[in-house]
């Protein structure tokens, strides 16, 4: 069985690699083009977000009053609030963790024990004296462990985005979408952020911070040819998935 998967995997990691490999030799000389503008809601693997919500509040007015039970506000703002509307999300990323662990354990133990009496006497008789009854059997054992790991990672990313509001949730959150191509020379720069984000949250000048933004997915990467030389081989990278050592 475990056969049967390995060569199904090469095969189809020789196919893969064969038809990026015509893909590649297709954009010699070209720089790697730009995807199409497309509505993220008719994309393959799509999901609409579903979270809990809170029971629905009936709207009931009082004599006189301009105000509504379920308002926000009294004045209309032009703040992103509708499918379709962009806000601007400000990016700052600015992480840093540092971790030491180190353990270190000992142990050892000795036992000895001798025989005595008739016991001993026979048994010095026996050998004829090489063999000492009173130490006739030692046991000793011993062990050590020792273990250090540290991580130490500093991230840092300031940017923004324009994002695209996909859905407004019954209780009143917004779900947005954005991305961002940039190219230069032959390298293209792509980032996309996407989450939930409170109506409230949003700036008077249309903007959010991401740090805001809840069930937040920030992708920063790029492709092309940089990109493609950093990468290892799809040989390389079969062999790292499928031996042992």
């Amino acid at each position: 069985m475990n056969s049967f998967k390995i060569v199904t995997l090469l095969s189809l990691s020789a196919l893969l690699a064969g038809c990026n490999t015509m893909d590649r030799l297709a954009d010699v000389g070209n720089a790697p083009a730009l995807t199409q503008i497309q509505d993220p809601t008719t994309l393959a693997g799509y999901q609409p977000v579903r979270m809990p919500m809170p029971e629905p509040i009936a709207d009931t007015y009082q004599a006189n009053s301009l105000y509504r039970t379920s308002a926000k506000g009294f004045f209309k703002d032009e703040r992103a609030h509708r499918v379709g509307d962009i806000l601007t999300v400000i990016v700052t990323v600015d992480d840093s963790a540092k971790i030491s662990n180190s353990t270190n354990r000992a142990r050892s133990s000795s036992n000895s024990a001798g025989m005595g009496g008739i016991f001993g006497a026979a048994v010095e008789n026996v050998t004829a004296g090489a063999v000492d009854p009173s130490a006739a059997i030692d046991l000793t054992s011993g062990t050590k462990d020792a273990g250090n790991g540290s991580v130490n990672r500093s991230e840092a990313l300031e940017t923004s985005i324009a994002a695209v509001i996909t859905q407004v949730l019954p209780n009143g959150n917004l779900v947005i979408e954005g991305r961002q191509e940039v190219r230069v020379n032959f390298e293209v720069r792509d980032l996309i952020v996407s989450g939930i984000v409170r109506p409230s949250d949003i700036q008077a000048n249309n903007t959010i911070a991401s740090t805001k933004i809840a069930e937040a997915r920030i992708s920063y990467g790029g492709r092309g040819q940089i990109t493609d030389v950093q990468q290892p081989r799809y040989g390389q990278q079969v062999l790292d998935a499928i031996l042992p050592f």
